[in-house]
């Protein structure tokens, strides 16, 4: 009797599935519609921040200088000319903020390490014990939290000294030093974190570092820049995954990845074959610039094409755009064991011509507009606006481009302004439901992700917004002293979603236990038959059974498609 019971259930369990499987295909015609389901079991979820715009301590227990220190303490780089010397304190608050973790619930913890706290000139000669013991104690503390520690090696924060001596991630060397680094923290650490980011967001440590100057450390070599300092952030990828492989994965079992940031590009004129390619080139210049080197050995095409043209015209005899050897194509390709995204939003993007002659730079050098359709949400950075189905088109992008890596989504958020400092921050629960809802609908398309962190655990620094712009799930109050952190109603919504790992349709979980429960109370009575009715053959209670329960699965059907 209990195996017919488990084999009807199983049918019944089926029966509801297919029934979700057709709301799905409705999502992919409707993009802004909401599908139900829940997750993998195993899927991890986590929450996320960084040394520099939490840890604060700048100059405490031996941790020397980096970039940031230097470029904050620069009158004029820094809304309001803030700085991240105290933060949220950090430094002094990691059993706090591990409470805080424990009360999210979440699996992981994405955090990164100071260079320059455990190497104060970033040179492997000179170590700081007390920067080491500092992370040590760190991590153990999130083990004994069972909260798995996913650890970035390289968050923005340079020590001043490299870049000082050698111009930093524009001279070659520093392939060489960040190996070095990174080989002391598989020593120190690796015992214990299995799972390693080489770089976070490197477009940014690329574009704005060595482009602009927006951040440190601030230089403004325009049209050759980014392209060098990305050339050599990859190269220094490359030969750390090398060096793990090689030297620690057969004792450590661990993995080693690369967190790339990105938006989507939409075409504004999909029947345009123009802006279809324009929207082409944004994600390439964005997302292939790093992810494609690594996954398919050499820049893509679209950027070699327009980067080498625009050179020419403007008289040059070698693309502005590095080259990669054939040895080096060879060692750089399949260098991730997972891929990290970090993903806030979308543009639509047409095609625009910049005349050859202007000054050369990463930007005009795509010959593209990025739009907004101003009835997007943008609760708070003016670049943010809430799209939650470019989510899913980046992640099938992916799939598609790249053999369907194992992707962690490594920073998904959205910001607040400072003059908005209520608590109940219901924009911040819309942007969660609806991008979380997007990674879902990418498992379905059969897309690898395997966990998802919210950016982020704190309101924190942000870079050259200073404190204007708070991503936190805790408020922190800056003028306090204690800073003090206070959870946003946030905090709750997200709890409900790792409970529940995901959206369970309450129609279905509903009638899910309706059911269960009627068919329960079925086995039961004929359970009591059985032993009261020596004489009821195997056929016959079985077949009454299995009746029963059809014609509920029937009924069942019959009352989602009327209440559909």
């Amino acid at each position: 009797m209990k195996t017919y019971t488990l084999r009807t259930w199983y049918t019944l369990v089926l029966a509801l599935r297919l029934n979700a499987a057709e709301d799905f295909q409705w999502t992919k015609i409707n993009p802004s519609s909401f599908y139900y389901g829940t997750f993998p079991p195993g899927f991890s979820w986590g929450v996320g921040s960084s040394a520099y715009q939490t840890e604060g301590a700048w100059d405490a227990d031996g941790k020397g200088p980096s970039i940031w220190d230097a470029f904050t303490h620069t009158k004029g780089k820094v809304f309001r000319n803030e700085t991240g010397d105290s933060a949220c304190d950090g430094y002094y608050k990691v059993q706090d903020d591990i409470q805080l973790l424990k009360e999210l619930n979440v699996n992981h913890y994405l955090l990164s390490i100071s260079w320059p706290r455990i190497m104060p000139t970033g040179i492997k000669t000179e170590l700081n014990e007390k920067g080491i013991q500092f992370y040590n104690d760190t991590i153990n503390s999130l083990l004994e939290s069972s909260i798995i520690p996913i650890v970035s090696l390289y968050h923005w924060d340079l020590p001043q000294v490299l870049q000082e001596k050698y111009g930093g991630w524009q001279n070659i060397s520093m392939i060489n030093y960040f190996n070095d680094y990174a080989n002391l923290c598989f020593e120190k650490f690796g015992d214990r974190v299995k799972h390693w980011i080489t770089f976070s967001n490197p477009w940014a440590v690329a574009e704005k570092g060595y482009e602009t100057g927006e951040h440190a450390p601030g230089l403004k070599l325009g049209g050759c820049g980014a392209y060098k300092a990305a050339h050599h952030i990859i190269k220094s990828h490359a030969k750390v995954w090398h060096s793990y492989n090689n030297t620690w994965r057969s004792k450590q079992q661990g993995m080693v990845g690369i967190s790339l940031t990105t938006g989507w590009g939409e075409p504004i004129d999909p029947h345009s074959q123009a802006d279809i390619d324009a929207a082409e080139r944004y994600i390439q210049f964005h997302l292939g610039w790093f992810a494609n080197p690594i996954y398919r050995g050499d820049y893509p095409e679209a950027m070699k094409n327009y980067v080498g043209r625009k050179s020419a015209q403007q008289g040059l005899g070698t693309s502005r755009l590095p080259t990669f050897s054939v040895q080096e194509k060879i060692y750089i390709k399949g260098t991730s064991d997972f891929l990290g995204i970090g993903h806030f939003t979308t543009r639509y993007v047409t095609q625009k011509s910049f005349p050859s002659l202007q000054v050369s730079s990463y930007h005009m050098d795509q010959d593209l507009a990025e739009l907004v359709d101003p009835k997007w949400p943008a609760p708070g950075s003016k670049w943010l606006y809430s799209v939650p189905w470019g989510f899913r088109r980046l992640l099938n992008f992916i799939k598609t481009q790249y053999g369907n890596p194992l992707i962690y989504v490594t920073e998904n958020g959205v910001s607040e302004k400072v003059q908005c400092t209520q608590l109940c921050d219901e924009w911040r629960i819309e942007y969660l439901k609806g991008y979380i809802n997007e990674i879902l609908k990418a498992l379905n398309d059969g897309v690898n992700v395997r966990g998802y962190t919210a950016w982020s655990l704190l309101d924190k620094f942000e870079w050259n917004k200073g404190f204007s712009e708070r991503f936190g799930f805790y408020h922190v109050d800056f003028k306090n002293k204690d800073k003090p952190r206070y959870p946003k109603a946030s905090v709750d919504y997200y709890k409900n979603i790792i409970s529940a790992n995901g959206f369970p349709n309450p129609r279905e979980v509903m009638s899910i236990t309706l059911f269960l429960s009627y068919i329960l109370f079925i086995s039961q009575i004929l359970d009591s038959l059985v032993t009261h009715m020596e004489m009821v053959t195997e056929i016959v209670l079985p077949t009454i059974f299995t009746l029963c329960i059809l014609i509920s699965i029937v009924l069942l059907l019959f009352f989602l498609q009327n209440h559909s």
